[in-house]
């Protein structure tokens, strides 16, 4: 059924090409919905389409796309899983062996999409958006929860690669939003929006977010502002404005999904289970400016019951006995009674509060474009715990859960620069640099080389990347490019129990080249 999804939306797209198109990116502008081209502006052949940027729009409404596929090679790695939608180009804690691999969506997320934008009085229009990814090689949704789901049980060698985000196999697991646009006013929207630090990422990471090149665009602890599933917020107010050199933009997620549920009874029985609301609220802030060639943002985030969705390691490795939590996350009561949930498609999360503050910067001497930013992300256990049951992004649900995962405070801070040099006007290099550290957040007193490294202990995570980019046309181009990344100390801890267990390796090497195709 997925893969039929995606086969008609193809079908869609193709339809709609009778019509013009218009060229999409991963950086949403000041206005998440251009105003549609003129009609003059439109594709009038099949040559029109494939050798300029014209848009596939007509009467306001546009559908657009992207195809990004390749090849790569990585020194520890892991069996593909065709539900992954980053490639294996970062370091993975159960990264095991030298292969050759397709790498899907280098350079942009694989994806379809319609957005409109009509007016319906003097500078005033009704806007809508919805996108949606997947996989280049599988035709698979992008769902980054089924790579946890369908490795549940196995033997660490054994795995397939597996990951979390916030695609997770929903029909729009990017974008489904709409509201209303106003030349003067700005423009305001509701429903399944990117982040403000999802927005800021993409605009200043040298490398614009591509999995295979850049930490924080494979890694979405930075523009979650502390968990990857939070780069997208559900049920998500945003509103965002220009006045000149100046914009502004604010966000608010109202609470959705389940609680989960819990029993007051040390006696744990699917009959005695409470269920609880969930209280996964988030407001965002952004204040940018651009002069000249400079612009700078700062973004505020924070998140309530954040979730980050660990890969099966911490379940038994046996088939027959998927994990379940043992204590009731909530009042720490031994779980001894049935299974609330069933755990054959659930997953296990680590449940936090969050706080992030970004502040990122570039500036254009041509032809050279210079980007640096700072994020400091702190995490706490949450104010209002979730329990068994409660559900994650794409509506999976937790048969494990943890609410009292922090000893302290975590807090973790990300910097990163870059330099990208236009050769020409078809060809584009990028250099990068990521750097992750994060603080000793649970028992300090283990984090020394005689007592064992712990996950919670303070550690690092580096990446380079280079890559060339040329463009034969507007919509199509090819790339060439490598990456090197590594961890140390407690960011080389697999898992946050008891001493962990280690990365297999603590670094990895990924050259990859592919081509994209954009309308």
């Amino acid at each position: 059924m997925v893969k039929n999804s995606v086969l008609a939306l193809i079908v869609v797209s193709t339809i709609a090409g009778i019509a013009h198109a218009e060229p999409t990116a991963d950086v949403p502008a000041a206005e998440p919905i251009p105003a549609a081209p003129p009609s003059s502006a439109g594709c009038g052949s099949l040559h029109e389409f494939v050798a300029t940027d014209c848009s596939l729009t007509w009467n306001g409404i546009t559908v657009y796309g992207v195809y990004d596929v390749g090849v790569g090679w990585v020194s520890h790695g892991l069996r593909e899983n065709g539900f992954n939608y980053e490639g294996e180009s970062l370091i993975n804690r159960n990264g095991n062996h030298s292969q050759f691999l397709i790498a899907p969506n280098n350079l942009q997320q694989t994806g379809l999409g319609i957005k409109a934008k009509v007016e319906f009085m003097d500078h005033w229009y009704a806007v809508f958006n919805a996108s949606t990814g997947f996989n280049p090689q599988s035709g698979d949704l992008a769902n980054m929860a089924a790579t946890n789901t369908t490795n549940n049980g196995l033997p660490r060698g054994s795995y397939s690669e597996t990951g979390d985000g916030a695609r997770a196999g929903q029909t729009f697991n990017d974008e489904v939003y709409g509201g209303i646009s106003s030349t003067y006013l700005g423009t305001l929207t509701f429903g399944r929006q990117r982040a403000l630090g999802t927005d800021a990422m993409l605009a200043y990471d040298p490398a614009g977010g591509a999995y295979s090149f850049s930490f924080i665009g494979y890694n979405g602890l930075t523009a979650g502002g502390g968990d990857t599933q939070d780069t997208r917020w559900d049920e998500a107010i945003k509103y965002r404005v220009s006045y000149g050199p100046v914009h502004f933009g604010a966000m608010y997620k109202l609470a959705d999904g389940s609680g989960g549920c819990y029993s007051a009874s040390a006696t744990w029985t699917a009959a005695t289970c409470t269920p609880e609301e969930a209280h996964n609220t988030a407001y965002a802030f952004d204040f940018g400016a651009e002069y000249a060639n400079f612009s700078a943002d700062i973004v505020y985030q924070h998140y309530n019951q954040a979730i980050s969705v660990l890969n099966p390691l911490l379940g038994p490795e046996s088939p027959t006995q998927p994990y379940q939590s043992t204590l009731n996350s909530i009042n720490q009561h031994p779980i001894t009674g049935a299974n609330v949930i069933g755990t054959d498609n659930t997953e296990y999360g680590i449940v936090t509060d969050n706080s992030a503050l970004m502040l990122a910067a570039k500036y254009t001497w041509d032809p050279f474009k210079f980007f640096a930013g700072y994020e400091h992300i702190r995490l706490t256990n949450p104010s209002s715990p979730l329990g068994i049951g409660a559900s994650a992004q794409g509506g999976y649900l937790l048969s494990g859960v943890e609410d009292t995962n922090l000893d302290s405070p975590r807090i973790v801070q990300v910097w990163w620069t870059g330099v990208k040099y236009a050769y020409d006007g078809k060809t584009d290099i990028t250099l990068s640099w990521y750097h992750q550290l994060q603080n000793d957040f649970r028992v300090p007193s283990a984090c020394s080389p005689a007592a064992g490294f712990r996950s919670s202990c303070a550690g690092t995570l580096n990446e380079e990347s280079l890559y060339v980019d040329h463009h034969f046309t507007k919509r199509f181009d090819v790339y060439a490019g490598i990456a090197y990344s590594s961890v140390s100390g407690g960011l080389a801890i697999a898992i946050p129990h008891g001493p962990g267990v280690p990365y297999n390796f603590n670094t990895n090497l990924a050259p990859t080249m592919g081509g994209r195709f954009a309308f």
